[in-house]
């Protein structure tokens, strides 16, 4: 029988919600922000993670995000990675997707609903102009004081990085697909 002693859950002096940046040019940042989800949901806190980008693949984190609702919901918005891996969409068609996801992250945001809202791959958005900084600063700035804001994403822009309370940075050091092996199930995707 083990008797190790319940764990303690720490608890701040001061509630904050916080803007966590993630970003890079390594494998790993939606896979964080995953983890945050994770996390979020077994403290039994609410949960939006938007996808800007990668809608065009089937992912395994699509199947077992679901398993984490209702605390965590899941909004696929984008038709994939903009003007690569043989992207066969136009740019206005990335962009009204971009767009329509703006929209829905301003409306969970601001819904007072949610302890945790991540825009997973806003980032790239904002870098490849789906989407513009002065959208992505008044998400920031519409931020209710409480809640936990994730920008994920390459190329994060320095403003957003300025704003945001915790940025880390994902460096590649080495990646299987620079030495010619696809993308793994489970692993990748």
């Amino acid at each position: 029988m083990d008797e190790r002693p319940e764990p303690k859950h720490l608890e701040t002096a001061q509630k904050t919600g916080l803007v966590v940046v993630i970003t890079g040019n390594g494998k790993g940042k939606t896979t964080s922000a995953l983890g945050i989800a994770l996390r979020a949901a077994g403290h039994g806190m609410k949960v939006s993670f938007i996808q800007f980008m990668k809608g065009d693949i089937h992912s395994g984190e699509l199947d077992s995000i679901k398993r984490l609702s209702p605390e965590v919901e899941f909004h696929v918005m984008g038709k994939g990675f903009c003007g690569i891996m043989g992207d066969t969409h136009k740019f206005p068609e990335h962009r009204d997707d971009a767009q329509r996801a703006i929209a829905l992250a301003k409306d969970k945001i601001s819904s007072g609903l949610y302890d945790v809202v991540i825009l997973d791959e806003i980032n790239n958005s904002l870098k490849l102009k789906l989407v513009d900084l002065d959208q992505v600063l008044g998400l920031l700035d519409a931020r209710p004081p409480l809640l936990h804001l994730v920008l994920t994403g390459r190329d994060a822009h320095p403003e957003v990085v300025f704003r945001a309370h915790t940025v880390s940075e994902v460096r590649e050091v080495k990646h299987a697909y620079r030495q010619g092996i696809e993308p793994q199930k489970g692993i990748d995707y």
